[in-house]
């Protein structure tokens, strides 16, 4: 019978050098390729050391972590770029990218259209240690793939109410943003913790770098599968479309819509769900303030950047429509794109359909907009 294991604690989050070296420990590797990420990560490290931040001692744990896992990422993924140079070969072509607000069906979407044959995501073990994709039949054998799987298993055991709100393990098609992270650009620290000075400047900053990073891992880890379509998922894809469409010219992108006012309040239950015991501050009323404050500026970022670019790659999916009817949601995806879908595609968006709607993968998820300070009415003024 498993049994809930205590949470780690610190007495501090530490500085950004210290977090550096604890990183090089860990994998051996010193370098990190460039110094673009620096900046953003300092200061989020000096942000998380605030009083503002009101971090618990495990919450100083867990967010240590978080940065020293994107440092680990990038360390890993140097490492690993220089030792097979040829993942420069690797054409990456009309990727599909799947974005909206939080809590809209990409999560659900994302992982049907990575369920054809024909396509490839970013499984949540490569993205925190990012190589070459080895063969399925061998990830049980490898040690770090175990370590993360147990550590998956753990947190299920320890937390059963997050594992309805959004069910992954080691081998799930998950988020960009530990890629991302990498340079030290990501909206999930602020979804995190209450991080003003980070989140200030993160609104401010052009991306392309962090999408530089993001298309080398990607042809790093599909190395030996280069024949297959990337898709990719996450809500920060909205605050960076310019960067994105930079340097994926052919991307096609697919936008889920949903009422904000439902998406906004289940976002910062998401938020405080994650983040439960970790912070004095970041709970209630702080949460969904900032929250707001993110997801509505996103949203804005976004609806002004499309339209600068050709309408034809983007299609827009109503939440309800695709909760009617999830593959016939994705068969008019492939039609608009002009991708071919085949009898496989067909059968393995079904069956991965199905077991969505049953056992662990289930969502079951419970939130009221009042507990975050928030009302209908404010909601709908930020996205008006």
């Amino acid at each position: 019978m498993a049994t809930e294991t205590a949470p780690r604690e610190r007495a501090d989050v530490g500085t950004y050098e210290d977090i550096c070296a604890a990183a090089a420990r860990t994998t051996g590797l010193t370098a990190f390729g460039g110094t673009e990420h620096e900046e953003g990560l300092r200061l989020l490290v000096e942000d998380l050391a605030s009083p503002e931040a009101g971090l618990t001692p495990v919450g100083n744990y867990f967010h240590r972590s978080q940065v020293k896992s994107a440092l680990v990422g990038r360390l890993m993924t140097q490492a690993r770029l220089a030792e097979f140079p040829q993942h420069q070969d690797v054409r990456i072509e009309r990727p599909i990218f799947v974005t909206g607000l939080v809590r809209t069906g990409t999560t659900a979407l994302h992982r049907l259209l990575a369920a054809d044959p024909a396509h490839q995501g970013l499984e949540t073990w490569l993205t925190e240690f990012p190589q070459p994709r080895p063969p399925r039949e061998t990830w049980e054998q490898d040690p770090v793939f175990n370590a993360i799987q147990g550590a998956y298993r753990q947190h299920h055991v320890a937390n059963p109410e997050f594992m309805g709100i959004h069910y992954m393990d080691a081998t799930s098609v998950e988020e960009c943003w530990r890629v991302l992270r990498q340079s030290g650009k990501s909206i999930s620290f602020e979804s995190l913790a209450h991080v003003p000075r980070y989140s200030a400047w993160l609104a401010k900053q052009d991306w392309r770098d962090a999408y530089e990073v993001h298309r080398r891992t990607l042809q790093l880890i599909g190395l030996n599968d280069a024949d297959k379509r990337w898709v990719l998922k996450n809500p920060s894809h909205l605050v960076a479309l310019d960067a994105l469409m930079e340097v994926y010219p052919d991307a096609l992108v697919v936008v889920t819509h949903r009422d904000p006012v439902v998406s906004v309040a289940s976002g910062c239950s998401l938020s405080a769900e994650a983040t439960a015991g970790m912070s004095t501050t970041f709970v209630g009323k702080t949460i969904g303030a900032t929250q707001l404050e993110m997801l509505s500026r996103s949203w804005r970022s976004f609806r002004e950047a499309r339209g600068r670019y050709d309408q034809a790659q983007f299609f827009d999916v109503d939440y309800r429509s695709f909760v009617k009817d999830p593959v016939g949601t994705v068969e008019s995806i492939y039609a608009h794109f002009d991708i071919p879908w085949s009898d496989a595609a067909r059968a393995e968006v079904a069956r991965i359909d199905a077991e969505s709607r049953s056992g662990k993968a289930r969502p079951k998820h419970d939130y009221l907009l009042g507990d975050y300070g928030l009302d209908s009415d404010q909601v709908r003024a930020a996205f008006e």
